[in-house]
């Protein structure tokens, strides 16, 4: 083995020492610091403006709510599904990407197909049902993140409730320990109760957000609780070991589905795959049929009966529990 130079051993040594003193002074001074406003949301506004109340106001309006915790919009189900999607910005943020989305359809239909007649109801479609598709899509995404912290948060309002704090005091620490989404849900409950609101109602506010399926559980036993009393505790455990066995339950019925759910897409896929791969290989293959009505309407006979099946496979293969 070649010497080393003792000179060379200890500048690496120096080095080290020096990265590793700079690493601790990081984690001694700045980590605690930095990992509050990763946390959540609310935890990040509140690192950056002390004034609880004018945080939450910002929060509500985010979501699409008035300063006062109302829904904005008329539509009372689009409004609802605005508001338990979780898209921050509300419904300007919406609007502007359903135009941005309804432009890039209409440039996309005109430039392949050449048709106005063709380009105006695929940017009408995508105008209408788009901001709905995507809001269901951003809602059953929040709600899933929601239900996997959901026996978390129940489980730290249960040890706090055991160390002697009061029901409050229990949500603002789910509030300080967990990320988003049920981070900031349950800093916003702890606010409201702080600047007003009853327990059962901030949250039924709570419910009224996110829509999951399992806060109804909660907010009964807390309501009950708050009317009759009894041991808050010892119920909330129980409703932790509840919610934690169906969504057990819930990932072992998706893995069971998952051969059905890939035989679906695999044979929906199919015939879409085959059309394209023969207008590759063969362009004119359709090419002496293609300009009569009755293949256009044979098409959409055919794609109608397709979606038909489609949706007979995905009730089969989805399970509410």
């Amino acid at each position: 083995m070649p010497d080393i130079d003792p000179v060379y051993m200890i500048y690496a040594l120096a080095a080290a020492s020096a990265i590793m003193f700079g690493e601790g002074a990081y984690l001694l001074f700045f980590s605690a610091a930095s990992y509050r406003k990763r946390v959540n949301r609310r935890l990040a506004l509140l690192a950056d403006t002390p004034d609880r109340e004018s945080i939450l106001i910002q929060l509500r309006r985010e979501r699409g709510l008035t300063s006062g915790g109302d829904l904005t919009l008329p539509i009372m189900s689009f409004n609802r599904l605005l508001l338990q999607s979780g898209m921050s910005g509300g419904i300007t943020r919406l609007v502007i990407y359903t135009l941005f989305a309804g432009v890039v359809v209409f440039g996309a239909v005109l430039t392949l197909r050449n048709s106005m007649v063709e380009a105006i109801p695929a940017t009408l479609a995508t105008l209408a049902l788009g901001p709905i598709l995507a809001l269901k899509v951003l809602r059953s995404r929040r709600q899933k993140q929601f239900g996997a912290q959901f026996s978390h948060a129940i489980d730290i309002i249960v040890r706090s409730l055991r160390a002697g704090h009061p029901v409050p005091i229990a949500v603002t620490m789910v509030a300080r320990e967990l990320p988003d989404p049920i981070g900031t849900e349950f800093g916003i409950v702890a606010d409201e109760i702080t600047y007003g609101a009853d327990l059962e109602t901030a949250m039924r506010n709570l419910f009224y957000r996110v829509g999951q399926d399992d806060l109804p559980l909660f907010v009964t036993a807390v309501a009950i609780q708050g009317s009759t009393g009894g041991n808050l505790g010892e119920i909330l455990e129980n409703l932790s070991s509840v919610i934690r066995d169906r969504f057990k339950m819930r990932r072992k019925v998706k893995a069971l589905a998952a051969e059905g759910k890939m035989s679906a897409m695999l044979l929906s896929a199919l015939p879409i795959g085959m059309f394209f791969i023969v207008q590759v290989v063969s362009p004119d293959f359709y090419g002496s049929v293609w300009k009569y009505d009755l293949t256009k309407f044979g098409l959409g006979v055919a794609g109608a009966w397709m979606l038909i099946g489609n949706l007979l496979m995905f009730r089969m293969v989805n399970f509410k529990i």
